[in-house]
């Protein structure tokens, strides 16, 4: 659900400054679809911005320094700031080939970089905040984090986010007197209610600093490549301290941006929100600067249903997926699935059978079968005539709309823009349909220019909504249309809040269409060049056991069997016909306040607007595990007040007895909106 009424996104609508960030990325890994995803969305937010009129800057980097990155040197008998080159080339080259376009690239070992993180050390240490000791604790290498045993999985202290066990690490160290700040922290999350988004992420992070907080090591001797501590060199810093720094250092240099602090969105991972929302703003808090007001966890990624392990993230490449795609719009249709496709701040599935699906219905005909039933009808823009009920209906409804996709992509949901802004093209297709401009061409021009005028206003209000999504597709329509491609202009708002009203005369150029079909053989190809690899199919016998080789053996025999239901009475398939079964995309979940088994949902059924439907599953899936879930919804089940002030407008189908339910799921290639049958 879009909240824009609320003082974090009030404050991005307002601003005349914008600046989001991605994590800078470590470089023992490569640039997969995890990294792409984030990097991708920090991208739509400053092009969204810039749109707006807004002083825009956009982020992404290299994390270079720590004892990971130095091992991975050594395996390859490179010294680290050599290999450190040849990575993180690999990210700065990426991004652009997925239509991202950084305005400053920061890596850790840059000088500028190095420089302003000694001075905030040293402005943190003359605060009092800082103090030397000896440090022995359980140290997962991957995360260049400590754990407590509590937060390790047992036996055998496993991270829980990497599954592998952690060393035991001792040596002198500097602390930062992170204890001190709890309270501090917990009175700046009570004064910014949003300002970590989702909510329940949220609601984890102030469980985990109201549980107490601990003093934080934040030097090592253990390893040399770092930064070295000033006025002790035999120290370099903990690898968090100076990489989140990064997000302040690059507006000092080479050139004073620092008047864009502290209007900033961090968009990162849910695994690292402790270190952005907690360590962070603690570290600004010590150095007497003011923390950012906003930040973003979004979920976890699998890759057409497989966990992103480090060898899938070798194989699939965004950048090769999208070159195989198209050259030229590859990368938007990139783009546009993950921003689509995943609810922004839930765990997700990106697959190449549901890109190829959005490829074909949601690009193909409702986009670009857009622009080419307009555009054969006219060479330039025509006089519009007398408008009918038609046009002041789309006039009419096109507003509310409008705003709502703008205050979507405000709020850092670009999943709910985008279904504002197909809603629009759903409009938009209805009304030529309706219209039929090939009927006027026969015997009423004046009708014909009507139709035409109008439609070529409303695609030109789609070619600036899309371009944060998709900007090369929103360049060929622009091309197409007559007009030029879109700039940022600060002090100008160039979003259509109202249908553009194009001068007679202006110059319409048909293209070739901009999302050709693809042949089945092209289909085949991705198919089988982007699926996961396949494992070799196992016998049951051949099998390995699920169960931890020290298990228990257990005596208790399997469930028996459901006992055998009454049947129903028989109906006729006209009884079944008359059922509005839809697929439904979740958009948002929540709980209902003093109701144990009721979820509040957003369903995306294929209409204008999502629709609310109460459900009792609140026993069964916790908001976050039913969000972005595909579902089977009953759609002309009348509305009816499950509890006072929540009205229900349909119903998921579901299986199981009493309060044991299993929510009816699909896989991910039909788009919301389509019939179950």
């Amino acid at each position: 659900m879009t909240r824009c009424d609320e003082p974090w996104y009030e404050a991005f609508a307002m601003t005349s400054r914008f600046y989001v960030t991605t994590p800078i990325y470590y470089i023992n890994d490569v640039p997969h679809l995890g990294t792409a995803y984030t990097t991708i969305a920090a991208d739509v937010m400053c092009r969204y911005h810039r749109t707006r009129g807004h002083e825009s800057r956009f982020l992404t980097g290299t994390d270079e320094h720590g004892q990971k990155v130095q091992r991975a040197a050594e395996e390859q008998n490179l010294p680290p700031n050599v290999y450190a080159d040849q990575v993180s080339r690999r990210f700065s080259e990426a991004w652009p080939k997925l239509a991202c376009a950084p305005d400053d690239f920061i890596r850790t070992t840059d000088p500028r970089h190095k420089t302003w993180v000694q001075d905030f050390w040293k402005k943190i240490f003359s605060n009092g905040h800082i103090y030397l000791g000896h440090y022995e604790g359980l140290y997962c290498v991957r995360c260049e984090g400590y754990y407590t045993e509590k937060e390790l999985r047992q036996p055998g202290n496993i991270c829980p986010i990497h599954n592998q066990p952690v060393e035991v690490m001792k040596e002198p160290s500097y602390f930062f007197k992170l204890s001190q700040f709890q309270d501090k922290l917990l009175a700046f999350y009570e004064a910014h209610p949003d300002f970590v988004r989702p909510e329940g992420r949220f609601n984890e992070l102030k469980s985990f600093v109201q549980s107490g907080l601990q003093d934080l090591s934040v030097s090592r001797t253990s390893f040399q490549w770092g930064i070295p501590v000033p006025g002790d060199e035999q120290h370099v810093m903990y690898v968090w301290f100076d990489a989140l720094s990064n997000y302040y250092s690059a507006l000092t240099s080479p050139e004073d941006n620092t008047r864009y602090w502290p209007n900033v969105v961090h968009i990162m991972g849910k695994d690292i929100l402790r270190f952005h929302a907690c360590y962070w703003p603690a570290f600004l808090m010590a150095a007497g600067m003011e923390p950012p007001p906003a930040e973003f966890a979004h979920g976890f990624l699998t890759y057409c249903g497989e966990k992103m392990s480090k060898s899938l993230r070798n194989t699939i490449s965004p950048t090769a997926l999208a070159e195989a795609i198209s050259p030229t719009i590859g990368a938007d249709v990139v783009r546009y699935t993950l921003m689509r496709a995943i609810a922004f701040g839930q765990d997700g599935d990106f697959a190449i059978a549901d890109l190829m699906q959005r490829y074909s219905s949601e690009l193909g005909n409702q986009l670009g079968n857009l622009l080419n039933r307009v555009l054969p009808f006219a060479e330039t823009v025509p006089e519009k005539g007398p408008l009918t009920a038609l046009e002041e209906n789309l006039i009419a409804n096109y507003p509310d709309k409008a705003k709502a996709a703008a205050d979507a992509f405000t709020a850092v949901n670009p999943t709910a823009a985008l279904g504002h802004i197909w809603s629009i093209l759903a409009l938009a297709n209805e009304y030529i349909d309706k219209a039929a401009p090939w009927v006027a061409k026969k015997n009423d021009p004046v009708r014909l220019g009507t139709i035409i005028a109008t439609a070529v206003s409303l695609l030109e209000a789609v070619s600036v909504m899309i371009w944060p999504v998709m900007p090369n597709v929103a360049a060929s329509m622009r091309e197409q249309l007559g007009l030029s491609p879109l700039q940022g202009i600060v002090g100008s708002d160039q979003w259509p809040h109202v249908l553009p009203n194009r001068e007679p005369g202006g110059r319409l150029m048909r293209g070739t269409p901009i999302f050709p079909r693809f042949e089945k053989e092209k289909e085949a190809e991705l198919l089988e060049k982007f699926s996961p690899p396949k494992e070799p199919v196992m016998s049951q016998e051949q099998a390995p056991s699920t169960a931890p080789a020290n298990a228990p053996t257990t005596d208790v025999a399997p469930a028996a069997p459901a006992a055998p239901r009454e049947a129903k009475a028989v109906i006729q398939y006209d009884d079944f016909a008359k059922m509005d079964l839809r697929v439904g995309l979740v958009l948002s979940a929540e709980r209902v306040k003093k109701k144990d088994k009721l979820l509040d949902l957003r369903v995306d059924v294929g209409e204008a607007a999502p629709r609310r439907i109460v459900a009792g599953i609140a026993k069964n899936y916790a908001p976050d595990q039913i969000t972005g879930k595909k579902v089977v919804v009953l759609c002309n089940l009348a509305p009816r007040e499950v509890v006072k002030g929540y009205l229900s407008e349909g119903m998921l189908l579901a299986g199981g007895d009493g309060d044991v339910l299993k929510v009816a799921t699909l896989d991910g290639e039909l788009p919301p909106g389509s019939t179950v049958k």
